[in-house]
């Protein structure tokens, strides 16, 4: 009587199919780490190109540009390349006194003030969920009472809802390599991305130069970027003959550029500004 065939061993069989699956994984773990490593490389040459070179453009400038064509079909640009010492001292130290105190002396990030500004941030979140949650049982209170009173017609309207007011932590440094290749999404990822051009740009270029090419590619309202265009548009001189009180009040604008522009002469601009102008006095230029 011949012997019974053997049994197959399912265990064994699989082997091959996840030796293939680890592998398969393996490959694609390589190739999205020579993707990072190729994507750093990319952005290590654009900054040592700008020791010599003055970047024509930014990533943000150009997404702005875009948006502008879209939704206006028109493009109202205003941008004019000013080197260091065409800048008023005046507006450096506003800048720097508004924007980054401590920017000739930190290594591109301060951890303590992007640590208060997550804590404040996590606050004006917290608030906000309350408010639109009082909103929300306001609203359906009303609409239970109109629907008491007659037919309901429809689905009650949403209530307005109450964004919070986000902060940030990010020194002139951060917010120049925000601003030069990487998009205005808020994730992990581009966070971490921000620190390591930051990075870049300490170790290659000078603090001197990193202001330069800040304040000449800096928003300052829509289609307004860079020093020179700020001073022409908004004062009607260039840039290197700013006074100290026009200069602050455009370090006031920094923040929020489009929302200022609306109302550059209100009471807060001038109320900030002349904080600014009691603090340019410390300021070291670098």
């Amino acid at each position: 009587m011949p012997a019974p065939p053997p049994r197959p061993n399912p265990r064994a069989a699989a082997r091959p199919a996840l030796r293939g699956t680890a592998a398969a994984l393996w490959r694609l773990l390589v190739l999205l780490l020579v993707a990072a490593c190729a994507l750093q490389l990319y952005f290590l040459g654009r900054v040592l190109l700008m020791r010599v070179i003055d970047p024509a453009s930014t990533a943000f400038q150009r997404s702005e540009a875009w948006r502008l064509l879209v939704e206006k079909h028109a493009l109202d640009w205003r941008q004019s390349w000013a080197d260091y010492g065409q800048i008023a001292p005046t507006l450096k130290r506003a800048v720097i006194a508004s924007e980054d105190a401590g920017f000739v002396d930190h290594n591109g990030v301060e951890w303590d003030a992007i640590e208060k500004a997550w804590e404040r941030n996590q606050r004006a979140e917290a608030r906000a969920q309350r408010l639109n949650e009082q909103l929300e049982r306001r609203a359906a209170a009303l609409a239970g009472k109109a629907g008491a009173a007659r037919a309901p017609t429809g689905p009650p309207p949403e209530p307005p809802k109450v964004a919070p007011k986000v902060v940030g932590g990010s020194t002139i440094t951060q917010q120049l390599a925000k601003n030069l290749f990487l998009g205005p999404e808020r994730s992990l990822a581009r966070k971490a991305q921000e620190l390591i051009v930051t990075q870049m740009l300490e170790l290659v270029l000078d603090k001197r130069r990193i202001l330069e090419i800040y304040l000449n590619h800096v928003e300052w309202g829509e289609g307004v970027f860079g020093a020179e265009a700020a001073a022409r548009h908004y004062f009607r001189v260039p840039a290197s003959q700013l006074g100290a009180l026009p200069a602050a009040r455009l370090a006031v604008m920094l923040p929020a550029p489009k929302r200022f522009e609306q109302r550059p002469g209100s009471a807060y601009v001038a109320g900030r500004a002349a904080t600014i102008v009691a603090r340019m006095g410390a300021v070291e230029l670098p």
